[in-house]
């Protein structure tokens, strides 16, 4: 499961505290859970062991994952979808990382279903305290529109998600100038 780490350098491992802790700001982030099929063989985790794919590709893990999952009544909130593939050679690694790596907003809401590897998150509350989110495989994150937030894949620069968009401009972050803080005890993790 997550983790959460908080400005004062505590980590929260408890489910419960950082659901409570994500509340406060709106943030939902819940468990991503998949049928498995039974009778055939599952084509999903070859997919998804695979750092380059081709657009068929792509679009057969967003079908399997859509008749797998369930909970994707929410989707019908959504414009479209797509999957993201990062990778140490993806093309868009350095785009991605500079346009969602600062603080931002977003008119829109943001909403991510991290299917294999990690990817940190990072938020200010009202106070302009902020927190670091380490969001594990088979989450799901939900970020209302105005939340000021980062996004960066961690270290290992591997991960697939399914990304949900309310409108054809998908994210467009409006950069609000926020510096990111460490934790006052210099804890880290990636």
């Amino acid at each position: 499961m997550a983790i959460l780490l908080l400005n004062d350098g505590t980590m929260c491992r408890h489910v419960s505290t950082i659901v409570s802790k994500l509340s406060l700001l709106k943030i939902t982030l819940k468990r991503c859970v998949l049928r498995v099929p039974q009778s055939h063989p599952d084509p999903l985790p070859d997919l998804l062991s695979k750092d380059v794919l081709s657009e068929a590709e792509k679009h057969q893990i967003l079908e399997q994952y859509r008749q797998r999952a369930d909970y994707l009544e929410q989707e019908r909130e959504h414009f479209r979808c797509d999957l993201l593939t990062l990778h140490p050679g993806s093309p868009q690694l350095y785009s991605l990382t500079a346009t969602q790596g600062p603080y931002h907003v977003q008119a829109d809401p943001e909403r991510m279903d991290l299917l294999i590897g990690e990817a940190m998150f990072g938020f200010v509350y009202p106070d302009a305290s902020q927190i670091k989110l380490l969001l594990q495989p088979q989450e799901q994150i939900q970020i209302p529109a105005g939340v000021e937030h980062w996004f960066s894949p961690t270290a290992s620069l591997q991960m697939k998600a399914v990304r949900y968009f309310a409108s054809a401009d998908g994210w467009v972050p409006q950069y609000t100038g926020t510096s990111r803080q460490e934790p006052h005890d210099r804890r880290r993790f990636s």
